[in-house]
């Protein structure tokens, strides 16, 4: 088995129940074991700024699948929860990005490990950093990337 992170955002709907539905669909998938969730964050939206406020929260897994497995796997279980990309950072019911996958470097049309922007959005690290500080993406740790970064305005929801 190998030591995956997922980050899981939402800003349609019933937010919390959609990351809620999307780890436990990917908990009881085949080949996957949940290592850890965070907390969720409430966090103002980012890219496209004129939608409402996310929902975000990382996860930790530990999978037998390859990460091209991982990754169509996250793709059907957004579908299946009625993600529709009608805009680039634009609203969306459920998004799973497979952020790093431990031993593997992937760059292709399809995927890109570790994730080419996860060091760079603090709404991504600070759920990261709760569940894994010292994970190193990139040659850096997650806490340290992420005290690179401000985080106004992200908060652990209640």
């Amino acid at each position: 088995m190998t030591r995956a992170y997922l980050g899981l955002g939402s800003n349609i709907g019933d937010k919390a129940a959609m990351l809620a539905e999307a780890v436990a669909r990917l908990a009881a998938t085949p080949g996957i074991t949940l290592a850890a969730r965070s907390s969720d964050y409430r966090t103002p939206p980012w890219g496209d700024t004129d939608q409402d406020w996310f929902l975000n929260a990382a996860i930790a897994i530990d999978t037998d699948l390859s990460p091209h497995a991982l990754l169509e796997t996250c793709l059907s279980i957004e579908a299946a929860l009625g993600r529709v990309r009608e805009r680039r950072w634009g609203p969306r019911a459920i998004d799973i990005d497979v952020l790093a996958y431990e031993g593997a470097q992937v760059s292709d049309e399809r995927l890109v490990l570790p994730h080419r922007f996860v060091r760079e959005r603090a709404f991504v690290l600070v759920p990261l950093a709760e569940i894994a500080p010292d994970l190193v993406i990139g040659g850096e740790r997650v806490a340290d990337a992420l005290a690179k970064l401000d985080a106004t305005g992200i908060e652990r929801d209640a």
